[in-house]
């Protein structure tokens, strides 16, 4: 009879067989090797987020699962990383069995609470309150494949794009792109980029939380096989015009932090980027590029089709439980709700870049 334990422990104190049987785990179970998964990943987390923790399924003593996570006040929990992270869920052994209520009762939380969960998942899906397109960019048959489909189905978007990168060559100086730009200083200005651009829109500026901050500096040095940060930069005239970070396993590279210089906005060199980007991916041997959950006409150009992630939340019985279901839920519905109406949708993306150009008056 198998006999199944569950320990709760810091992502640091993972040994070393530990986390390669994670790796090995879902390089088995998972058609994407996205590095959001990863044990690198969680440790980084575990970092700069003191509440965040690994529960390890064994089962006759011997690691079969793990499931990490953020414990907060009163057994609250969420996904590791939640609020940057673009992939979610637990990572078992085929034919492990697991209850989702044992194993939150196991980890001290009343809740656990995700919005970027992966399809495949199980174990969670059952409590999935929402389902969202993730666009994605296979690239598995290379470059000139992939920008032959581009020109099938998005050709006034390629044109473009190319039309601007010739005016941005002319007019600013020589183009020269770098796919793994090692730069500090590059780094700090595609944050600062960043932070303006989520200030204008009137979104929450991410960079302002020092734990973000220093989860990205971190990421953008490290080099593992599962989980590397990956900085790419497109130059013009020797001067930084667009930039992106993300992370990138050895066949997936997610799409993260994009941002481009306002001074450079009428050539488009975020949409120049992400041409020389998903080039450079093709040929560093990447098969798919994930660009996030999220609606964005460059995204609708630039995908060959859409993964789907979930969001939603495990309960138990208790004060984290009772404390979410009061913050989460109402917003949640109202949010479905102007998601299904459009013409609401485009008042509220309205509403958000008045606050945005209103915070940029503020002295």
């Amino acid at each position: 009879m198998t006999v199944q334990r569950i320990d709760v422990i810091r992502p640091s104190e993972l040994t070393p067989a530990e986390v390669e049987l994670w790796g090995e785990l879902r390089a088995g179970t998972a058609p994407q090797a996205n590095p959001f998964m990863s044990p690198e990943f969680c440790r980084t987390v575990g970092r700069v987020r003191p509440g965040a923790r690994v529960a390890v399924v064994r089962q006759d003593g011997e690691p079969a699962g793990f499931f990490p996570f953020e414990r907060g006040r009163w057994g609250r929990g969420r996904a590791i990383g939640l609020g940057v992270s673009d992939c979610q869920g637990a990572v078992l052994r085929p034919g492990t069995v697991v209850d989702p209520h044992e194993l939150l009762r196991a980890s001290s939380l009343s809740v656990w609470e995700f919005n970027h969960l992966e399809s495949g998942q199980d174990l969670f899906l059952p409590f999935a309150t929402g389902r969202f397109a993730s666009p994605v960019i296979d690239v598995t048959g290379g470059y000139a494949d992939y920008e032959t489909l581009l020109r099938a189905g998005s050709r006034t978007f390629l044109k473009a794009t190319r039309a601007q990168e010739r005016r941005l060559a002319r007019q600013a100086g020589p183009l020269r792109f770098v796919f793994d730009e090692h730069s500090p200083a590059v780094l700090r200005m595609l944050m600062a980029w960043k932070s303006a651009q989520y200030r204008r829109t009137g979104r929450r500026d991410r960079f302002a939380q020092n734990w973000i901050n220093n989860l990205v500096t971190t990421l953008a040095t490290t080099r593992t096989p599962s989980c590397s940060g990956l900085l790419s930069v497109l130059y013009a005239g020797g001067r930084p015009v667009a930039a992106h970070f993300g992370l990138r396993s050895r066949t997936v590279l997610s799409c993260w932090f994009p941002a481009y210089d306002r001074d450079f906005a009428t050539f488009s060199p975020g949409r120049v980027l992400y041409l020389r980007m998903i080039e450079a991916a093709a040929a560093a041997g990447i098969d798919l590029l994930d660009l996030g959950r999220g609606d964005a006409p460059y995204k609708d150009s630039l995908k060959t089709r859409d993964l789907t992630v979930h969001e939603g939340a495990v309960l138990r019985a208790g004060a984290g439980a009772a404390l979410h279901w009061l913050s989460h839920e109402p917003p949640r519905a109202a949010r479905g709700f102007v998601r299904e109406r459009p013409h609401l949708k485009a008042a509220a993306l309205r509403t958000l870049a008045a606050v945005g150009r209103m915070r940029d008056r503020r002295p």
